[in-house]
């Protein structure tokens, strides 16, 4: 694992490449790639094959269709939130992860900005820079502090999230927004949130993030209640014990 970490924070200079950062190319409404995403995977997916060759890669800039599901993935997203990146908002990561049998056995968030590194093994417990981290405990629905994703690429969708999502701020204290869902989960994960919910999120969006919210005794599926599938895009939910389930009611209530 160690040697995991220092390779994904080996990815620093690479992102703060001001050169680098500002190439960008608009991949759709409000989705953009900048030299630096395509940079850090090509430097990752590399250092990946020569620690393991026998190791598939699925990656967010790039082709990844017929994965053999019964061979270990890594799952990267060279920069997860790349508008931040553009906009010099300093809340963006990298995101790896290992996906063995189905389920997610290493997990790496990391931050460069800020040094945040949020790291976590399957039955390991999650950690923040080497100290042990765990979901909060507040009790009261009032003092929940509830993160959102506004699926930015499918603007079609506002009116019905934001109905919901007004519906989640009347009940608690606030609502907040990172523009990145692998920090959004690490952020639940430390205590920092209690609750998280974002629709058609890509694997690499969630992958190291589940597995760190996971360990830390958090709980995540996706919008309906069924476990996550790494494979798919899914609309995911995350939150202690306490906020997963008056999120998942008042997600039901859209569904119904």
């Amino acid at each position: 694992m160690e040697q995991l970490i220092e390779l994904v924070k080996s990815t620093k200079k690479i992102i703060f490449n001001e050169e680098l950062s500002s190439a960008v190319i608009e991949k759709g409404l409000a989705d953009y790639v900048t030299k630096v995403d395509t940079e850090v995977q090509s430097y990752l997916k590399e250092k990946l094959y020569q620690l393991r060759p026998d190791t598939l890669f699925m990656g967010e800039e790039g082709e990844h269709k017929n994965l053999d599901k019964n061979k270990p993935c890594w799952i990267l997203d060279p920069i997860d939130g790349t508008t931040n990146l553009i906009h010099h908002y300093n809340t963006s990561a990298v995101s790896l992860a290992l996906l063995e049998n189905g389920k997610i056995t290493k997990g790496i968030v990391y931050n460069p900005f800020t040094e945040q590194l949020f790291t976590a093994e399957y039955k390991k417990g999650a950690y923040l820079n080497g100290k042990r981290i765990s979901v909060s405990t507040r009790e009261r629905q009032n003092d929940w502090l509830i993160s959102i994703g506004t699926s930015p690429y499918e603007k079609d969708r506002a009116d019905y999230l934001f109905e919901l999502f007004k519906r989640i701020y009347k009940k608690t204290t606030d609502i907040r927004r990172s523009g990145s869902a692998a920090l959004d989960l690490c952020y639940l994960a430390c205590g920092m949130t209690d609750g998280y919910l974002e629709q058609n999120l890509k694997p690499w969006d969630y992958a190291a993030g589940s597995l760190i919210l996971e360990e830390a005794g958090g709980r995540v599926t996706t919008w309906n209640g069924s476990e996550i599938d790494f494979y798919k895009n899914c609309d995911i939910l995350a939150g202690t014990p306490k906020t997963y389930r008056m999120l998942l009611n008042e997600i039901s209530k859209t569904l119904d």
